[in-house]
């Protein structure tokens, strides 16, 4: 209806830029994507140019405004979601001098490597993390980059970066939202604020950070210049919006204390919204992120490239048939044959490991291409049993609990009965697919003031369908694989870095 209020949310993706406009009721009158450029002239390196990047957000959010014809003017906020981590160092005219560096660059780590050594309990402890990136970043360009490093007024998260250039502010009002401060290494989860200790620590200085906001907060408004280009209203509030894993938490309605969701995606994620931060400090199986305000947080784990290695088995083994992989996976027997598969190809986040990587044990020639298929799937299932006997251990609450699925493993038609048989856990499929970007648009809208109350919308626009329950006999059954499976990833780790040294 011509003249009631819209909201856009842009997804700042690794591969893509993704835009979604919505109105109050939850429907998507326009969305638009775009690729963001990357180069990788060697082993580790990965750069995401700035100005090639905010291209990109550009033409997809021009998309949808002509998409969206006259009900462009409708458009009353614009809110981000996106990666979680990375660092982007830009200088007094926001101008990237780092390049974008997400995790994807591994030149970083060696300094990641180097502080945990010295200071994994702290950054644990008081960030709430396995696995800081922005400080370790930070370290390595700060020496491998001297004379550049100089020239940076601020590091960023690239929420900041798109609303600083839009909206034209001076560049020391830069923001970050709270829910993106635990993989900075730099920050007090509790206080949500940065550690003056860990920045101490870590040679860091404090006042080449953003200021730390809220994911209703106004980060700046969109300036004459851009609304033209763009074909948006001039001043309309950008909002700082949250990370991607919340952003979905937010348009799953994961709010109360207990709720959780697994995003079975790229890097396939667990998230338990939580009302205190209690941390497993022996094992480190998740991390704990901050929610869309100053209070209440989210207990989470990524599986590092899970879905990445699953697609990367099908498109290799078998011909990008998924079809027939799901055919010959549900006829393959639990245990796929007494197989046992890490499909950590890129490492572990949580606990960080950056030595580990694949393994297949137990197979025979009695073996076929299901049973490979379905051992991966069995592999990361075990893999989240594990994150969920942690939190379980902390969070009474969490303890048979339902979970929300998303993600393109939701569309298996055998992943989320694995999931179930071998967690105990029901799983719920989502009436929608769109989570993270009808969240951000939630936040957009009440960073307006025109949504009061963001738990309620968000119930009000989403509903569960078909659940899938564990049987309890097969549950017991996989209870050894999963004790295995821990085993196995805590026994291999020297003998995966003699590997890598050869």
């Amino acid at each position: 209806m011509r003249g009631s209020k819209l909201f856009m949310a842009v997804d700042l993706g690794t591969s893509f830029i993704k835009t979604g406009v919505y109105d109050l009721g939850g429907n998507c009158l326009a969305m638009a994507s775009e690729p963001v450029p990357d180069e990788r002239p060697g082993p580790g390196i990965f750069l995401q140019h700035g100005p090639e990047l905010y291209g990109s957000v550009l033409r997809c959010i021009r998309k949808s405004a002509v998409q969206l014809g006259e009900r462009a003017e409708d458009v009353c906020a614009v809110a981000f979601t996106g990666q979680m981590a990375g660092a982007m160092g830009v200088d007094e005219n926001w101008e990237d001098v780092t390049t974008w560096s997400c995790s994807l660059d591994s030149r970083y780590l060696p300094y990641a490597n180097r502080q945990r050594e010295l200071f994994a309990d702290d950054l644990f402890s008081i960030c709430g993390t396995n696995a800081p990136v922005m400080c370790a970043k930070y370290d390595w360009f700060k020496n491998e980059f001297p004379q550049e490093h100089k020239r940076i007024a601020k590091y960023v998260m690239l929420n900041g970066y798109v609303i600083g250039k839009l909206s034209g502010i001076p560049v020391a009002d830069a923001c970050m939202d709270n829910s993106l401060i635990t993989w900075t290494g730099m920050a007090d989860i509790r206080s949500r604020s940065w550690s003056q200790e860990l920045c101490e620590k870590m040679g860091v200085d404090k006042a080449l950070l953003p200021r730390i906001v809220n994911g209703t907060d106004v980060g700046g408004y969109l300036s004459d210049e851009m609304a033209k280009q763009l074909g948006l209203k001039s001043g309309i509030p950008l909002v700082a919006g949250a990370g991607d894993k919340v952003s979905g938490c937010i348009g799953s309605a994961v709010f109360d204390d207990g709720d959780m969701i697994f995003e079975a995606s790229s890097y396939g994620a667990v998230s338990a919204m939580v009302e205190d931060v209690k941390l497993d400090e022996k094992k480190r199986n998740y991390d704990v992120i901050g929610a869309m305000d100053s209070s209440g947080y989210y207990a989470h784990k990524y599986i590092q490239g899970s879905g990445i290695a699953i697609d990367w088995f099908v498109e290799t083994f078998m011909d990008k048939d998924f079809q027939k992989a799901e055919e010959l996976a549900s006829k393959a027997p639990l245990g796929s044959g007494n197989m046992l598969n890490i499909g950590l190809l890129g490492g572990s986040a949580m606990p960080f490991d950056s030595e580990q990587k694949g393994l297949i044990m137990g197979h025979t020639w009695n073996h076929h291409k299901g049973h490979f298929y379905r051992s991966l799937l069995e592999g990361f299932s075990y893999d989240l049993a594990l994150t969920l006997r942690s939190l379980e251990s902390n969070y009474s609450s969490l303890k048979g609990q339902t979970i929300k699925l998303i993600g393109g493993g939701a569309k298996s038609a055998v992943w989320p009965q694995i999931l179930a048989d071998v967690t105990g856990h029901g799983f719920a499929l989502l009436s929608r697919s769109d989570v993270a970007l009808w969240g951000t648009a939630l936040l957009a809208a009440a960073g307006t003031g025109a949504v009061a109350d963001i738990k309620e919308a968000a119930r009000a626009n989403i509903q569960t369908g078909k659940v899938f329950t564990p049987d309890e006999a097969v549950h017991k059954a996989y209870v050894p694989y999963v004790d295995l499976y821990e085993e196995a990833t805590v026994q291999m780790k020297d003998l995966y870095a003699k590997l890598n040294k050869l």
